[in-house]
């Protein structure tokens, strides 16, 4: 299996994230997607992103491992809580 990595990551899959996503990946951008609900990932990576680029990832580790050096990651969540929670969350990884 080839394990791909990605350009980005952008964390949350409301509408505005599913199409951010859609448009960098038809940019020629490689772009792996995560969302606290997991099976939104599954979801959207079997429907809107079907036939495309994109890489989904289960967890934060998961989607740190996916990323190319430097590391880059967008987040697009709903209000301080949330955003504070990934933020702590993301002390992850090497």
């Amino acid at each position: 299996m080839l394990h791909r990595k990605a350009d980005i990551a952008l964390i949350g899959l409301a509408v505005m994230g599913q199409n951010l996503i859609l448009n960098m990946d038809s940019k020629g951008f490689v772009v792996c997607a995560y969302n606290r609900t997991v099976d939104k990932v599954t979801h959207f990576l079997e429907n809107e992103a079907k036939g495309t680029n994109i890489i989904g990832a289960s967890s934060l580790q998961d989607m740190v491992n996916k990323l190319k050096k430097p590391r880059k990651i967008m987040m697009l969540v709903k209000g301080k809580r949330n955003v504070g929670q990934h933020v702590r969350a993301g002390s992850i990884g090497p």
